[in-house]
């Protein structure tokens, strides 16, 4: 049988010890990641959010595949986003043949809304709100007024009310609204918003694809380039 002064000092050295693991765990998994949308009109960046832990393991798992790099931005629509990857006329030919659809249950946070460079997943007209795993949009938008605002959050519905932040933004930088709580927001464009704005005003087909392929390399940012972005920002 241990002395209880030796048993307690064992304890007390577990407790220590596996307070550090969490702690490092917790510190890890709060970290910031960025990835790069590389295009022939020019790079965007965007930093990942840790409020939506699905939509960004699942962008970060296909971007390291190079899922992305096969597709390109085609659906563009000024004043209110680009599309990117798989498009919606292959998930409604998949679905057409009975083909099962994986989706990600949607991951709304008030953090986050769909503010100029918002990073989001596309998804088909469900029910539940799901994303589609291979669909991203970028916002572009447009400003609003409070008036405005005030009757989109009327048409939300369920006592939903803008954040003073949301609301300060899209008055004076600019968004789509209507998409907040219907489509879910998993990063925000931090570089690159002359590539955004190129992009969004590509001449397109009366489809809003871009008469010129937009193409996409999309990669993660290693820590020696997220420290050099950080210290120009």
């Amino acid at each position: 049988m241990m002395k209880p002064l030796k048993t307690f000092c064992i304890l007390l050295f577990l407790l220590i010890s596996s307070s550090s693991v969490n702690a490092q765990a917790n510190k890890t998994s709060t970290v910031d990641t960025y990835v790069k949308i590389a295009t022939n009109l020019g790079t965007m960046v965007f930093r990942l959010s840790a409020h939506t832990p699905n939509h960004t393991a699942n962008f970060i798992n296909l971007t390291k595949k190079g899922y992305f790099n096969t597709y390109d931005f085609n659906r563009v629509i000024k004043g209110f986003v680009i599309q990117g990857g798989e498009t919606d006329s292959a998930y409604a030919a998949m679905e057409k043949k009975g083909e099962t659809i994986k989706r990600l249950p949607a991951e709304f946070n008030v953090a986050l809304f769909h503010q100029k460079g918002a990073l989001a997943a596309g998804r088909d007209d469900n029910k539940d709100k799901s994303s589609f795993l291979g669909q991203f949009y970028v916002v572009d938008g447009k400003k609003y007024t409070d008036a405005q605002l005030d009757a989109i959050e009327k048409r939300i519905g369920k006592d939903f009310h803008f954040s003073a932040e949301a609301r300060k933004v899209y008055k004076e930088i600019g968004g789509t609204p209507t998409l907040d709580q219907n489509y879910t927001v998993f990063g925000q464009l931090v570089k690159g918003w002359e590539v955004l704005e190129s992009i969004a005003s590509a001449q397109k087909d009366k489809a809003d694809r871009p008469l010129v392929k937009i193409t996409t390399k999309v990669s993660i940012l290693s820590k020696k380039d997220v420290k050099a972005l950080l210290a120009t920002n």
